[in-house]
């Protein structure tokens, strides 16, 4: 019907145009900006506002995650009778003693013998050539303890164990020593003279494996050694904790005679004494950062001594010193 205004496509007339009353204003708020658009991390919906939810949270759990101390990656052998009594009688963790068929019964066999029977550690008798398979090496003396992975100390604990014992600290930091042998005569050698550690670098350097163990004589039970990832670092670590730091080396700047007298004041002072590398000697960052460099006088035409030897050297003279 013609001007019916309810019928399907009619056109209502007399409405006013613009925005109708009780329209709170809508249309005008859709015209106003919304300020900058949010970074992606802001924004909830987007992945890298997830990825930074991950991130801290992973940060999160790894500072509440710190560990003090890590494992060598695999069981070890100590092998030898000396090197397996001394590890007995200090209460190195055993998983097994393993003597050879035929190993003549001396009094370090027995005392082996009876050591591990107090501790209940099983005995495993096998052939020589299967003793030698397991160690990988056939200087045994028909003898050897398997034990469990080395467990390293963390560097701040050196200082700990000198804070406990109320001494100041004297620990030895090793400048990628590879030898294994000269690893364990300095530990050795360390523990002898009254240090609190000894601290060795986590790559191309000699860790605590069996030829280590054996050099020790058992010394590596009674004393820490520690790991760190740069050598450098650690000794700027000590060095902030008030210890002073100085470095082997034949030309150095300070005779070993002079920390018994005019520098005892060095010797007797919270130390740490920098061994470096067989042939090589201190590395160029290591040399520079140690506060002093420390020669040893020689006789004759030698030029240098064993890392171990030289280190031993050393550190008698700062036992004297300290005594």
């Amino acid at each position: 019907m013609a001007g019916n205004s309810q019928r399907r496509g009619a056109i209502a007339k007399g409405r006013k145009k613009g925005a109708t009353a009780g329209s709170g204003g809508n249309r005008r708020r859709g015209l106003e900006g919304k300020g900058p658009t949010p970074k992606a991390k802001d924004r909830p919906y987007h992945k890298a506002h997830r990825a930074a939810e991950l991130a801290e949270r992973s940060a999160s759990k790894a500072s509440k995650r710190t560990p003090r101390r890590r494992n060598s990656s695999d069981a070890e052998w100590i092998i030898g009778r000396n090197s397996v009594v001394e590890a007995l009688r200090e209460g190195v963790p055993v998983n097994g003693l393993y003597v050879a068929e035929g190993a003549e019964r001396d009094g370090r066999l027995r005392e082996a013998f009876q050591l591990a029977a107090d501790r209940g550690i099983s005995l495993l008798e096998v052939t020589k050539t299967e003793l030698d398979r397991l160690t990988g090496f056939n200087g045994h003396q028909g003898l050897a303890a398997r034990v469990p992975a080395y467990e390293y100390a963390h560097a701040d604990d050196l200082l700990d164990a000198a804070a406990e014992a109320g001494e100041p600290p004297l620990i030895i930091a090793l400048d990628h020593v590879t030898d294994p042998r000269n690893l364990g005569a300095i530990i050795r050698s360390a523990a002898a003279f009254g240090a609190h550690g000894v601290v060795i670098p986590t790559n191309r350097a000699a860790g605590m494996t069996a030829a280590a163990w054996k050099t020790s004589a058992g010394a590596a039970a009674r004393i820490p050694v520690a790991q760190t990832v740069n050598v450098t670092r650690q000794l700027k670590a000590y060095q902030d904790a008030g210890c002073m730091a100085i470095g082997l080396d034949m030309d150095g700047d300070l005779a070993l005679p002079e920390l018994g007298g005019p520098e005892r004041d060095l010797a007797t002072g919270p130390l740490v004494v920098v061994v470096g590398a067989e042939g090589g000697g201190l590395s160029r960052l290591v040399g520079e950062t140690c506060d002093r460099i420390v020669s040893i006088p020689m006789a004759n035409s030698v030029e240098s001594l064993n890392a171990g030897v030289a280190a031993s050297v050393l550190l008698y003279a700062v036992a004297q010193a300290r005594a």
